[in-house]
C-alpha cells in the first residue's frame, strides 16, 4: 500500500554521481556482469536476441527520407553498417522497390579512420543546392555532438570550414558564408541547464573567438536560440529565449539589425509562413469579446500582426477529446494532424476568395499518422509544393509510407514495412478507468492471440505521462515476436502529463499536481486487474525518462500491484535533479527542489527518498547509458545501490554508451531488449 513514512535526505551514494568516475564505473560493470548473467540465462535470450536484431537489420523496414532540394536523405544502419550510411536517392528512384542509393558519408568508415566512435546526429544544409551542410557527430550517442562542415558534392569534409568541438550546440546558416551559432564559447556562455546561452554570427575564415554576439539570453533561462526563414519575400531571422521548458520570448529582427519583441502570451509557440503568423496555445488567450482556449491554433497576417492588429482566426479549436498533435506545411496550405480520443485524423486548411476553408483528408482511422509536407521555398515552381508524405501505422498494422498531394484524397503508396508477427486473431480495445479524483483515463490492451480474461496473463503496462507527450499506436515487429507471440498483454496508458487531450490534459499534472499521473497509472493498473486481465504476480510496468520517474514513483507507492519494473534513463532523485546535466530545464515540469513550498510536494513522490528498507518489493531492472548527457545515469545508479543497501534484490544494466536513447547502434538495441524481455518473461511468466 502507499507509504506515508517521511522521505529521506540522506544521500551517501553521490559518489556515484561522478559518470566516468573509476570508483563508480566498476560499480556499474560489477551490478552488469551480475544482471546478464541472471538475464543471459534464460531460455530465449540468445533466439529473442538474434530475433530483435534481425527485425531491426531487416532490408524490409521503410527507409524514410528527409528532403533536400531533388535528393532524398536517409541513415541506414544493418548488420554491416551499425553507426549507419548517410545516403540518398531521388523520388523516382525512391518509388521503386529497390531504390540505387547513393553513399554520401560512411560513418563506420569514418570512426575506424578517426579512431572515433562517432554516432549520427543529422545534418542542417544550406538550400537551394544544399551542397554545403553543417553534420551532428555525437561520441557514443551523446546529446553534446561535435560539429563539422560537409560537402555533398565531393563527398568530403570541407577544409577551413565551419568546425566545432564537442558541446551541445544549435546551428543555422544565415548565408553561404555565415552561421549563427550557440555553442560553449566559454565561462559564462551557458545557461544553469547546459544549453547555449549565447548566439553569435560567425562569417567564414573567421576564429571562433571573433565571432560577434547578436543575442544573449538569462543564465537561468533554459537556452537561446534562433531561427532563419530564408523563404525569397518573406525573409525573417528570429531571436528568443526560452525561459522555461514552455516559455519563450521572442524577437524579430528588423533590417537594420534591430529586434522588435514579437507580442504574445510567452506560452504560445509563434512561427512563420510567407504572409502568415501562426500562435499555438497553451493558455487561453482573450482578444476583444473573444477567448481562444489553449490549445487552439491561430492564425493571422504577419505584418498586421507586427503593426499591433488582432485579426486572428482558429484553424484549430479543442474539444474534450480532440487536440492538435501538430502541423505541417506546403506551398499552399496548412495539415493539421489532430487526434481524436487518441486516434489521428488530418484537416487541410487554405485560403480561398479570402476565407479560410477546410477539408477532411480521408486517411486510415483508428491509429497514429504522421504527416510532413515536402514543400521547398527556396526552390522556384517547385514541383513538390504542394505534395507531402503520410504514414500511418497502429498496434497490429505495419508502418505504411504515401505521397499525397493537397486537394486530393488520392494517394501514391511508396513503402510498407512487412508485418513481422501473425496478428491474426489479436483485438486492440481502448478501456477507461476512473482514477482517484474521479478522472476517467484511457488506455490501449493490446491482445494476443487466445488469451481470456483470466487474470493469469503476463502482462506489460506502458506509460510516460509528461512534457506533454502523447502515447499513440505503434507497430513493434519486437514486441510481436518477443511477447505477444509467446502470450504476453501490452497495455498503453494515456495518463495525465502527456498531450492526448491537449495542453489541459498536460497541465492538470504539472508540479503539485504530479502525483496525478502517477494516480491514474495505479488506476489503470488496478482496472486490469479489476478486470482480470491479469493479476499483481504477472502484472510489471515500464517507462523511461519521464516514464522511469513515473515507474520509479508508481511502484515505491504500491508494490503489491507489481511484479516487475522496467525503470529506463530514469530521473529518481528529485532532490538534486536541477543540479544534474539539463534537469534545471525540466524546473517548468517538476518544480525547484531548493524552494521549500515546492520540495514539499516534490518529496512525497521522489522515489530515491521514498524507497525504503522492510518493505518488499518488486524485483527491478534499471537500465541507464553511461553516455547519457540529458538524464544524469547517477539517477539509475543510486536508486539501485540505495535499494542494494536496503537489502532489495534488483537488477541493474549500464550501457557505457548509447546516450539517451539507451543504445547506439541495432546490436545493442536488440541486446538490451532482449535482457528487458527475458527479465519480464522470468518475473511474470505463468
Amino acid at each position: 500500500m502507499a507509504q506515508t513514512s517521511a522521505p529521506s535526505n540522506d544521500d551517501s551514494f553521490q559518489w556515484l554521481e561522478e559518470v566516468q568516475g573509476e570508483k563508480a564505473l566498476d560499480w556499474a560493470r560489477e551490478r552488469n556482469a551480475v544482471s546478464r548473467k541472471q538475464l543471459e540465462a534464460h531460455p530465449r535470450f540468445q533466439a529473442t536476441r538474434e530475433e530483435l536484431l534481425k527485425i531491426l537489420n531487416s532490408k524490409e523496414r521503410i527507409p524514410y527520407v528527409s528532403r533536400q532540394g531533388d535528393w532524398f536523405y536517409n541513415l541506414w544502419q544493418d548488420e554491416k553498417n551499425k553507426r549507419g550510411l548517410w545516403r540518398r536517392t531521388t523520388l523516382a528512384e525512391y518509388r521503386k522497390p529497390n531504390p540505387a542509393w547513393e553513399t554520401v558519408l560512411d560513418l563506420d568508415a569514418l570512426g575506424a579512420a578517426e579512431k572515433e566512435n562517432w554516432v549520427w546526429h543529422g545534418a542542417t544544409c544550406f538550400g537551394p543546392a544544399y551542397a554545403r551542410c553543417l553534420l551532428n557527430l555525437s561520441r557514443g550517442g551523446a546529446d553534446a555532438a561535435v560539429v563539422r562542415e560537409f560537402d555533398t558534392q565531393t563527398k568530403r569534409f570541407v577544409d577551413g570550414g565551419f568546425a566545432l568541438p564537442e558541446a551541445k550546440t544549435s546551428v543555422d546558416w544565415l548565408d553561404a558564408d555565415t552561421v549563427y551559432v550557440g555553442t560553449d564559447f566559454g565561462p559564462g556562455s551557458l545557461t544553469e541547464s547546459g544549453y547555449p546561452r549565447v548566439i553569435k554570427r560567425w562569417k567564414r575564415g573567421q576564429p571562433l573567438s571573433a565571432a560577434v554576439t547578436v543575442f544573449e539570453a538569462q543564465p537561468k533561462d533554459v537556452s537561446a536560440f534562433v531561427t532563419v526563414d530564408r523563404t525569397p519575400g518573406f525573409e525573417r531571422t528570429v531571436f528568443g529565449r526560452s525561459l522555461d521548458f514552455y516559455n519563450t520570448e521572442a524577437f524579430l529582427q528588423a533590417k537594420d539589425g534591430s529586434l522588435q519583441r514579437i507580442d504574445k502570451p510567452s506560452d504560445a509557440s509563434v512561427s512563420f509562413w510567407r504572409e502568415h503568423l501562426f500562435l499555438e496555445l497553451r493558455s487561453d488567450f482573450k482578444q476583444g469579446d473573444t477567448t481562444f482556449p489553449r490549445g487552439s491554433l491561430l492564425v493571422a497576417d504577419a505584418g498586421a500582426y507586427l503593426k499591433g492588429e488582432r485579426k486572428l482566426h482558429a484553424l484549430f479549436t479543442p474539444t474534450p477529446t480532440r487536440s492538435l498533435a501538430g502541423f505541417t506545411l506546403t506551398r499552399s496550405h496548412v495539415l493539421l494532424n489532430l487526434m481524436d480520443k487518441v486516434a489521428s485524423r488530418v484537416e487541410e486548411w487554405h485560403v480561398a476568395d479570402g476565407r479560410w476553408r477546410m477539408r477532411e483528408v480521408d486517411a486510415p482511422f483508428p491509429g497514429t499518422l504522421g504527416v510532413s509536407g515536402l514543400w521547398d521555398p527556396l526552390l522556384k515552381d517547385d514541383p513538390l509544393g504542394d505534395a507531402y508524405l503520410l504514414t500511418y501505422t497502429d498496434f497490429l498494422t505495419p508502418d505504411t509510407l504515401a505521397l499525397g498531394r493537397t486537394g486530393s484524397n488520392r494517394r501514391e503508396a511508396l513503402k510498407a514495412r512487412p508485418a513481422f508477427f501473425d496478428a491474426a486473431g489479436m483485438r486492440v480495445e481502448q478501456a477507461f478507468a476512473k482514477s482517484k479524483d474521479g478522472t476517467e483515463v484511457p488506455y490501449f490492451v493490446v491482445w494476443p492471440k487466445g488469451a481470456t480474461a483470466d487474470g493469469s496473463n503476463p502482462t506489460l503496462l506502458y506509460g510516460y505521462g509528461g512534457f506533454e507527450v502523447s502515447m499513440q499506436p505503434w507497430y513493434s515487429g519486437g514486441f510481436g515476436t518477443a511477447w505477444f507471440n509467446h502470450g504476453g498483454v501490452l497495455v498503453v496508458a494515456n495518463i495525465r502529463g502527456g498531450g492526448e487531450f491537449g495542453p489541459a490534459w498536460h497541465q492538470a499534472a504539472l508540479k503539485a499536481n504530479k502525483q496525478k499521473s502517477y494516480d491514474d497509472f495505479i488506476a489503470v493498473a488496478e482496472d486490469l486487474i479489476r478486470r482480470k486481465i491479469t493479476s499483481p504476480r504477472h502484472l510489471g510496468i515500464e517507462g523511461g525518462s519521464n516514464g522511469g520517474l513515473l515507474v520509479g514513483a508508481t511502484f515505491v507507492q504500491r508494490p503489491d500491484l507489481f511484479n516487475a519494473v522496467v525503470c529506463q534513463v530514469p530521473l529518481l532523485d528529485m532532490k538534486r535533479y536541477h543540479k544534474l546535466l539539463a534537469g534545471a530545464s525540466w524546473m517548468a515540469e517538476y518544480g525547484n527542489p531548493d524552494d521549500p513550498a515546492e520540495w514539499a510536494f516534490i518529496s512525497k513522490y521522489s522515489p530515491y527518498q521514498n524507497v525504503k528498507s522492510g518493505v518488499k518489493y518488486p524485483k527491478v531492472l534499471f537500465t541507464t547509458s553511461t553516455r547519457d548527457d540529458r538524464v544524469h545515469p547517477g539517477h539509475a545508479r543510486k536508486m539501485a545501490a540505495r535499494m542494494l543497501a536496503q537489502g532489495h534484490e534488483l537488477l541493474y544494466y549500464e550501457n557505457i554508451e548509447g546516450g539517451h536513447g539507451g543504445a547506439a547502434d541495432n546490436f545493442q538495441r536488440a541486446d538490451l531488449q532482449a535482457l528487458e524481455f527475458s527479465y519480464l518473461w522470468q518475473q511474470l511468466a505463468r
